[in-house]
C-alpha cells in the first residue's frame, strides 16, 4: 500500500512540474508549498521551495510573496542566493525551450 501512495506522490508532483512548466501560477504555489512543509513524500528543500515561491512571486501570486519571505528567515544568504539563481536558469530554460517550439 505504501507503494501506491508513493506512486501517487510521484504522480502529483510531475503533474504540478508540468503545470509549472506551463505557466500555471497555482503550481508554483503548490510546487513551493510541497518543497517548503515535505508534503507528498517529499523531502523539506528550502532552496527549491524558494526557487517555486520566487517564480509564483514574479507571476504576481501574493500568497508565494509572503511565503517566499517566511522561509527566508530559516535560509542563509547563500542558500538565498542558490534560490535566486535556480529561479533564473528554470526561467532561462522555459524561453529556451519556447524558442525552440517556435
Amino acid at each position: 500500500m505504501a507503494a501506491i501512495s508513493q506512486k501517487g506522490a510521484d504522480f502529483l508532483l510531475r503533474s504540478r512540474l508540468a503545470d509549472a512548466e506551463r505557466g500555471d501560477v497555482e503550481a508554483l504555489f503548490d510546487l513551493g508549498v510541497i518543497y517548503s512543509t515535505g508534503r507528498d513524500g517529499v523531502g523539506v528543500d528550502l532552496i527549491e521551495a524558494r526557487k517555486w515561491f520566487n517564480l509564483g512571486a514574479l507571476s504576481g501570486d501574493t500568497r508565494s510573496q509572503q511565503c517566499r519571505a517566511e522561509i527566508s528567515y530559516e535560509m542563509t544568504a547563500r542558500e538565498i542566493a542558490e534560490a535566486q539563481r535556480q529561479a533564473r536558469a528554470w526561467l532561462g530554460a522555459g524561453q529556451a525551450g519556447q524558442r525552440d517550439a517556435a
